[in-house]
């Protein structure tokens, strides 16, 4: 086994690998540098300047001082996920012989049910942009495949026009991690996109808009933060508050599943990588059955 480098040299050597082995984004490649620095920060203070010098009582050290300085627990488990990810990486390239972090606990986070729309809500909602000019045939486009594709809002901003395949209704994603899948868009989804696409060229400005299938006011791409705007935007029209977009793509999910869709289809159609992920929303149809159960039943 090679010497372990110092702590910094290896953290930049991770980092560079997670930019061009798993294609992560600048920012989440910028926030796993952030939290493994504070532990080099940290690490110094008690001489340790090297992977060698990392065991399971550093690592266990390091969590109850993040507790001490009330860190919440989400922070300190995303922290302490970052260093585990450092020290396998520098396991499996030969650098230690075990992670003493493999077996340290992060706090246990509580999953908050996500908000899921009725499904007679969710259907007023997309169908209250305006028919009779681009943009309203946009945001009808836009929340239409928003809440009947389940996408995220990075998928559905980062598709181009010839993404969309209207004679078979559906639509190719690039989702996270650069992964890509195909998934089904809804009859009103195909109907609205194929009306925005009629009136598409009028937003075009020059060559600003390049392939992007969704645009803005400046004939450029629409960003997440545009989209997240929209949706809040018809939300509170439509009386329902201050809405994510995430919410329309749990709507979505906890829909089908309410609607007999089994847990594997479910996860595809949302591209989720672990099934764990995807069965949150069984929590969320059992307690939907659970609040009808009570309503309707005479001695519930």
């Amino acid at each position: 086994m090679t010497s372990p480098p110092a702590l910094d040299r290896a953290c930049d050597s991770f980092l560079q690998s997670l930019a061009a082995e798993r294609d992560l984004s600048p920012n989440t490649i910028a926030a796993y540098g952030s939290d493994l620095r504070q532990f080099i920060e940290w690490a110094a203070r008690s001489h340790v300047d090297d992977l060698h010098g990392i065991d399971k009582k550093i690592v266990r050290r390091y969590v109850s001082w993040l507790s001490s300085n009330r860190y919440a627990r989400r922070s300190i488990a995303r922290k302490v996920s970052a260093l585990r990810s450092l020290l396998r990486w520098a396991m499996l390239h030969g650098l230690i012989d075990a992670s003493p972090a493999a077996e340290v606990a992060a706090p246990k986070l509580d999953r908050p049910l996500p908000k899921v729309l009725k499904a007679e809500a969710a259907g007023r909602l997309v169908e209250l942009p305006p028919d009779d000019e681009p943009v309203g045939r946009r945001d009808r486009a836009l929340l239409e495949l928003l809440y009947g594709s389940g996408l995220r809002v990075g998928e559905a901003s980062g598709l181009d026009v010839d993404d969309v395949d209207l004679r078979s209704n559906a639509v190719t994603v690039t989702g996270k991690g650069r992964k890509q899948r195909r998934v089904p868009m809804t009859q009103p989804a195909a109907a609205a996109i194929r009306r925005y696409i009629d009136v598409r060229h009028t937003l075009v400005r020059n060559d600003a808009a390049g392939p992007a299938l969704f645009l803005n006011a400046r004939g450029t791409r629409l960003t997440p933060r545009s989209v997240r705007a929209i949706v809040e935007r018809y939300a509170v029209a439509e009386g329902l508050g201050p809405l994510y977009p995430h919410a329309l793509r749990h709507s979505f999910a906890t829909h089908l599943l309410d609607g007999g869709a089994d847990l594997r289809s479910v996860q595809e159609l949302l591209g989720h990588e672990n099934l764990a992920t995807t069965q949150i929303y069984t929590h969320v149809s059992m307690e939907r059955m659970k609040a009808v159960y009570e309503q309707s039943h005479p001695r519930a």
